[in-house]
């Protein structure tokens, strides 16, 4: 994958050779749009700069010259994985500044589609990132069980990815018997496939030796660079926006913050792992205490939030992701500032990975689980 074509530099100094080497922006390991230039000295990485842009697209701009209801279906885009999440964090910073009540049942229903977004997010990771360790198959699976989910939301909401289903105050469709029984199905389908995923990925050897003590990530440099998520959990870290700050109905669920202190990039696997259980026990009381009522609360036809300074964050699939509004009365935005996870997680990236052989660091920023457009916002 790495051409010799793409060693742009050489320098010798008579004791060491170095070299330049362009890892991307179009190879298959960075996931997307990402160009990293690494300074290598044999196969070990002296520095590696993460080079951003390629594909910015300026979302937050755009936020800045339409209403705020024209602005919705953007959140979508920017993690295109984890959308239920960006949108539930646009509309909820939203209805703190009209303040719009939100219908429980609405609540619980943000919830359920949010959980089930998390999954098939980490769904994705699994396969992606084992793929990059050269283990095929997984990959298969993963998105076997990610069709699943993927057919329960676009039964709901239309779509398969970019899901724009949450409106202020509520939500575009109600949940009918078929989405639950089905979900219902899932929950009990899936739990099965995590073991089979531990008995033929989590526990085989070459999977441990290629993960445990690579990559490390403590709490302090996550605290240095910002990193959330599952990166944070991986250092040891409990911190989960649900629990930190409740949002939505997450209080009245019980579920637990899995987290690990190897900090490295197996303690990083296990979480998500372990979060996909976690999000199946969400997912199944919510379920099951599902209230009647309204899907959707009154919300004026025109949004002009008051003038002020709003914010809202949630827990997103790689971290916390925080909306940042600010309002002069009009109906259009005067500033939208999206926190994006990602961006925080590939900072670290150059610190980490100094002194590390390229295939470890290739294991690294699987591990990381970055989406390049959540980057280039």
């Amino acid at each position: 994958m790495l051409l010799k074509e793409q060693i742009t530099n050489h320098s010798t100094d008579g004791h060491n050779e170095t070299f330049v080497l362009n890892l991307g922006p179009q190879h298959p390991a960075t996931h997307g749009v990402l160009r990293v230039k690494m300074t290598m000295d044999g196969e070990y990485i002296t520095r590696a700069e993460p080079v951003c842009g390629y594909i910015h697209r300026m979302h937050e701009k755009m936020g800045e010259n339409r209403t705020w209801a024209q602005f919705l279906p953007n959140t979508s885009r920017v993690d295109y994985l984890s959308a239920m999440h960006y949108t539930h964090a646009f509309v909820g910073a939203v209805e703190r500044a009209c303040k719009i009540e939100v219908p429980p049942r609405a609540e619980y229903i943000r919830v359920v589609t949010s959980e089930l977004n998390r999954i098939s997010s980490h769904l994705v990771w699994f396969g992606a990132f084992l793929l990059d360790l050269g283990g095929f198959t997984p990959l298969l699976y993963a998105f076997d069980d990610r069709e699943k989910i993927l057919d329960l939301l676009e039964g709901l909401t239309g779509a398969r990815l970019t899901y724009c289903f949450y409106r202020f105050g509520g939500s575009c469709n109600d949940v009918d018997d078929e989405f639950i029984t089905g979900t219902k199905e899932f929950v009990s389908y899936m739990r099965p496939r995590l073991k089979m995923y531990r008995a033929l990925v989590t526990d085989n050897v070459i999977l441990r030796k290629r993960l445990e003590h690579i990559g490390i990530v403590d709490a302090e440099m996550c605290r240095k660079y910002g990193a959330t998520g599952p990166v944070i959990r991986g250092a040891g870290v409990p911190y989960d926006v649900r629990r930190a700050e409740p949002y939505s109905v997450y209080r009245d669920f019980d579920f637990d913050v899995p987290h690990y202190h190897e900090n490295d990039c197996m303690a990083r696997y296990l979480v998500r792992m372990e979060e996909i259980e976690q999000s199946l026990r969400i997912v199944e009381q919510a379920i099951g205490r599902m209230p009647d009522g309204p899907f959707q609360g009154k919300a004026p036809r025109v949004i002009k939030p008051p003038t002020g300074d709003y914010c809202y964050a949630v827990e997103a699939a790689r971290g916390r992701m925080m909306v940042r509004i600010v309002s002069d009365g009009k109906e259009i935005p005067y500033r939208v500032k999206l926190r994006a996870p990602s961006f925080s997680n590939l900072s670290l990236f150059e610190e980490a990975s100094r002194g590390m052989l390229l295939a470890d660091a290739l294991a690294l920023m699987g591990s990381l689980d970055l989406v390049i457009p959540d980057i280039d916002r």
